[in-house]
């Protein structure tokens, strides 16, 4: 049986060897190669309507098997929605770009086994079509990309760029989180697509993120009118905070915009509020003062006639004293504070009677001071122009002409006492001026710098304060050194004699000399020890310290009378404070300056109050009559004294010119403030 087998098997070997050998025998068999395997078909690029067949929002809700059999949703893409949209003419796997044909695994994208797709970035895509854009030279017909562009770069320094504090691998909010991709587009302004557009606004922000602030919103002024009234020019949440730029409201950055942008809608009561303290202080840029929603309420705004509202009458006073509560050296609010009027105008008599009247009252003032002075300069300076180029600027006062005992001395005018008056006077008001006028000007090109400069609000309203003290103090001891000094001689004293300040017929009879003098009618008045521009000089103080001295204390002490003064006081303080002394700083640095120093007998400088004392011949032309009279009374010899050395000269020359170029500095700083500023 084995013998048999084997022969079988050895046969069976023996004719696969003689066929293997027949196959091989054939012509060219060997030589030819095998033919290559059929390339495998490239798989098409998922058009968007593959897309849809599973994404069609038309379908109502998609859901797939999803793990342990648990159904999972899938995104709804609206058709008609995405064909009007900015990205309509877009593939969907240009922005989902890791979705590829998986067809052979059943599209594994959408599988909750898959791995996890990456999330579309819509920041990198656009700046990257901006770039490009910008390259190939197509940026100008591309617009919107630049827009985009923008935006980009305001949401990268935004709050909502920022991780998310539950979960840092994420910002607090992305594009898709405000816009849906698929069906964004931004309507023309002026349609009613746009408005619609933007009435969408809050309830995007609210439904997606801020539930409560919506709710809060829905319920205020502005959600009344947007969501209720559907009035398209309500505000909107991206009207505070922004679209992009969205910012911490709790820093100030946020604090010091939103109450312009309150300001874009509310022109008038925007105005108003930065005439106050807390408007100024916020112009500025320090966010400490009071704001629009620290009264009004930011979520929750409500009419003013609302019982409800945090600026009615009922509660004026609770919401004064959230700020205002004896905290932080912040003194607690007195019953004044409540009719305190915050958005009161000088232009509305009916509304606000006392402010209406104070401002007329400064008005009057100004425009008659500074109307005739001004005039009084100008026709001044004409004169007296003409007339030095008549004498091809020879002396007015021929020195030999004077008698040999008088040549070459000076005439004592002003003694130690007075000059040291003046110029601690002069400094004072100086540094008033100086940090003041930030504030009375806050929208100057030169105002924040200027408080920067000077340390901020607070140390600036110091130095303002501990000036004010300086400045009424040489006023207050002014009047004690007078007293004093008349109570002394009184018996002397002449009330209109020719060494008292006090105006007298003959001042007006000079000033009408001096007006015919000016337009040729007659000569130039001789003048006693005081002209009446000397005069006018020294009492206007009497009247500007008691205005800006009493106006100042009561901003200044607001808790203290407050408390038995009614609040629109306070309104008018801040108007006589403000004018008056825009009104001195103008006078003394434009006709004071003047009078003294820039007129041509006396250009570029004097220095009589400087040095006390001033030439015979100075003297014999600018105060005849008192030289005549001091002549024939034989009183001429107390008056001389030698002239001054030249280091006491040159000091005084070297004073007078860098008070005066402070003093114009100033000037040129409320005359670009008054044009630009307001």
């Amino acid at each position: 049986m084995h013998s048999h087998t084997l022969s079988r098997r050895l046969s069976r070997l023996a004719g696969f060897l003689c066929l293997l050998g027949a196959c091989m025998s054939l012509p060219g068999l060997a030589q030819t190669p095998t033919a290559p395997a059929a390339a495998p078909v490239a798989a098409k690029a998922l058009d968007n309507a593959t897309c849809l067949t599973c994404h069609d929002g038309k379908k109502g809700k998609l859901e797939v098997p999803g793990a342990q059999g648990k159904p999972r949703a899938l995104h709804s893409v609206a058709q008609d929605k995405f064909g009007e949209s900015v990205h309509a003419k877009m593939d969907c796997v240009a922005c989902h770009t890791d979705i590829t044909d998986n067809a052979e695994k059943g599209n594994q994208h959408a599988k909750d086994t898959a791995q996890k797709l990456k999330k579309v970035d819509c920041a990198g895509c656009h700046a990257t079509l901006w770039e490009q854009a910008q390259k190939d030279g197509s940026a100008k017909a591309n617009p919107r990309l630049g827009v985009v562009a923008e935006n980009i770069e305001a949401y990268k320094k935004s709050f909502h760029a920022r991780p998310n504090s539950d979960d840092k691998t994420r910002p607090n909010a992305s594009c898709d989180n405000c816009h849906d991709t698929h069906s964004f587009k931004v309507p023309a302004k002026g349609t009613p697509q746009y408005a619609e557009f933007r009435l969408g606004i809050s309830k995007a922000c609210g439904e997606n993120c801020h539930s409560d602030q919506l709710e809060t919103y829905a319920g205020s002024v502005h959600g009344k009118e947007a969501l209720d009234k559907k009035n398209a020019k309500a505000a909107v949440c991206s009207d505070c905070h922004s679209a992009h730029a969205v910012s911490n409201s709790s820093g100030d950055p946020f604090k010091l915009a939103v109450t312009g942008k309150c300001g874009t809608c509310h022109e008038a009561n925007y105005k108003t509020y930065k005439a106050t303290y807390h408007g100024q202080i916020n112009t500025l840029g320090y966010a400490y003062t009071a704001k629009c929603y620290n009264c009004h309420g930011s979520h929750d705004i409500l009419k003013v006639k609302d019982p409800e509202s945090k600026v009615s009458p009922e509660n004026r006073m609770k919401t004064c004293r959230e700020c205002h509560n004896g905290k932080k050296g912040v003194g607690e609010a007195p019953a004044g504070y409540a009719s305190f009027e915050p958005h009161g105008h000088v232009h509305d008599f009916g509304r606000y009677p006392q402010i209406w009247i104070a401002w007329q009252i400064m008005v009057q003032l100004l425009v008659g001071t500074f109307g005739f002075f001004w005039l009084h300069t100008a026709l001044w300076f004409y004169r007296e122009y003409k007339e030095r180029r008549k004498l091809d600027a020879q002396p007015r006062v021929r020195a030999d002409a004077l008698p040999a005992n008088l040549q070459g001395k000076h005439v004592r005018r002003f003694s130690p006492i007075w000059r040291v008056a003046h110029l601690t006077f002069a400094l004072s008001l100086m540094v008033l001026t100086l940090t003041g006028i930030p504030l009375f000007y806050p929208d100057a090109p030169w105002a924040s710098a200027l408080m920067t400069a000077l340390g901020g609000p607070h140390i600036a309203g110091l130095i303002h304060r501990v000036s004010a003290v300086i400045f009424a103090g040489v006023f207050f001891w002014h009047l004690f050194y007078l007293a004093w000094t008349v109570g002394r001689d009184w018996k002397n004293f002449k009330l209109f004699g020719p060494n008292s300040l006090v105006p007298n017929l003959q001042d007006g009879r000079d000033m009408l000399g001096m007006f015919k003098w000016f337009f040729g009618k007659g000569p130039r008045p001789k003048f006693d020890r005081w002209t009446y521009w000397e005069k006018f000089d020294y009492w206007a103080p009497f009247w500007g310290v008691t205005i800006i001295g009493v106006s100042g204390l009561i901003m200044w002490l607001p808790n203290v009378f407050g408390a038995f003064l009614p609040g629109w006081i306070f309104n008018v303080a801040a108007i006589f404070h403000a004018e008056e002394a825009f009104l001195a700083v103008v006078f003394l640095f434009t006709v004071h300056f003047f009078n003294n120093h820039f007129r041509p007998d006396k250009f570029p400088l004097d220095v009589v109050m400087f040095t006390g004392t001033f030439s015979i011949e100075e003297f014999k032309h600018q105060h005849a009559v008192q030289y005549q009279r001091l002549v024939d009374s034989g009183e001429l010899e107390k008056y001389l004294v030698d002239p001054p050395s030249a280091v006491k000269l040159t000091a005084a020359k070297i004073l007078g010119f860098t008070l005066i170029v402070i003093g114009l500095t100033l000037l040129t700083l409320v005359g670009i403030g008054f044009f630009t500023g307001g």
